[in-house]
């Protein structure tokens, strides 16, 4: 790869990753601000749906140290790629098949959808991050996660409009959602296997690279730890979507137009606190998490429209902030030999933590709302300041890089 067009050469394919990521969160977004309701249609009980996302992004996350290991020992970041996006999105359109007599299939093709994600997200992380030289990590994840949240965005949207449009059957105009998603995941398939073509050998845009893997990695073990408090007090959205459910407040048919606007500041959010990474590290963390950490009393403690709302758009900004930050401080700290692996055990300790969390807040929802408000901020803060001792630990692996470097 010739050195003067090597930036505009990263540019493009973190364009084209953009594209891949926002038609597959058209995709799978679209089919999850559904997937609730839809199972509830065809008879699954309550407590099943709960289990079947729980244990959804449960395997989804855990999956991925398993994944992210096999992609940096083999390479074949490309490979796992087109495995795990086939299975993460091809399985979306045979829910159109689905209905009561056989709802048992639904919950089994759910769980292959995360199953897919898991696989390819670690590869993915990957191929991003060796464009981190010549972009920034922050941009360069920034710019994936705005391509990323605008196909998240526009998916419930579509399937907004599908399920209001459809004047038959109700159970009709789910499966009318689930079959035309299918055309954006084909889509999708066809410009990632071009991508596959294009750029057959990405790892190439990232020539040095910093020699820490995970022996001795005193920032990684500290950061894992730190954002694991992230996770911990961070409330997923379907909770959220409950209380507006219980407050009536707000008609719970509008509840995936909010998502979508969670998604569309999620978008900004990324951007805006991505490039900011890249000028003051880690400490645009600390500032977003500290504005985010705000959407738990705002949200939960008023039933007041525009107070829901802002609830929401805080919340979005804290899911910007995690999507682009999060992975492109792994690419500042971990050798890209090892990066697909450190993208694995991150994904599997977030996830495991948020699970734990969700539980947690679950347990302590049902007896006082603030209590859910001080178990979330009081997480959050313990994350801030944890984020001070990763900003220093930082600091001295790089500088110590440096002195191996001049000697």
């Amino acid at each position: 790869m010739k050195q003067g067009n090597i930036k505009k050469q990263a540019l493009m394919f973190i364009l084209l990753l953009g594209i891949i990521s926002l038609l597959s969160d058209f995709t799978h977004e679209g089919a999850r601000s559904i997937y609730g309701t839809y199972l509830g249609l065809i008879g699954v009980s309550a407590f099943l749906i709960s289990l079947t996302a729980g244990l959804g992004e449960f395997i989804g996350q855990a999956l991925r140290i398993v994944t992210g290991a096999i992609a940096d020992k083999t390479k074949k970041y490309w490979f796992m790629m087109i495995v795990g996006y086939m299975l993460n999105l091809l399985a979306i359109p045979f829910l159109m098949f689905v209905d009561a007599s056989i709802w048992q299939v639904a919950i089994v093709l759910i769980l292959i959808e995360r199953v897919g994600k898991g696989i390819r997200a670690p590869a993915k992380s990957a191929l991003a991050s060796f464009t981190a030289p010549h972009l920034g990590a922050g941009k360069a994840f920034a710019l994936q996660e705005v391509m990323d949240q605008f196909g998240a965005f526009l998916g419930p949207l579509f399937v907004y409009l599908i399920l209001n449009l459809n004047q038959g059957s109700e159970l009709n105009g789910y499966q009318l959602a689930f079959g035309l998603l299918g055309i954006f995941a084909i889509l999708t398939l066809v410009i990632l296997i071009i991508s596959r073509v294009k750029y057959p050998h990405p790892d190439e845009f990232e020539i040095k690279t910093i020699e820490k893997g995970f022996k001795g990695n005193r920032s990684f073990v500290i950061y894992m730890i730190a954002i694991s408090f992230i996770a911990l007090g961070f409330i997923d959205f379907p909770l959220l979507a409950y209380r507006i459910g219980e407050t009536t407040t707000i008609n719970v048919i509008y509840v995936p137009l909010l998502y979508s606007i969670a998604m569309g500041v999620d978008a900004i959010s990324a951007l805006i606190f991505g490039i900011l990474y890249d000028k003051i590290g880690t400490r645009s963390l600390q500032i977003s998490m500290g504005i985010a950490m705000l959407f738990a009393p705002v949200f939960f403690l008023s039933t007041q429209v525009y107070m829901i709302i802002i609830g929401v758009v805080l919340w979005g900004i804290g899911m910007g902030a995690q999507e682009s930050i999060l992975k492109s401080v792994v690419s500042t700290i971990v050798s890209k030999d090892k990066r697909a692996t450190a993208y694995g055990i991150f994904s599997s300790v977030f996830g495991l933590a948020w699970f734990i969390g969700s539980m947690i807040i679950g347990a302590i929802y049902g007896y006082s709302l603030v209590g859910v408000v001080i178990f979330s901020v009081t997480m959050e803060i313990i994350a801030i300041v944890m984020l001070s001792f990763v900003n220093q630990s930082i600091k001295h692996m790089h500088k110590e890089t440096e002195k191996n470097t001049t000697s």
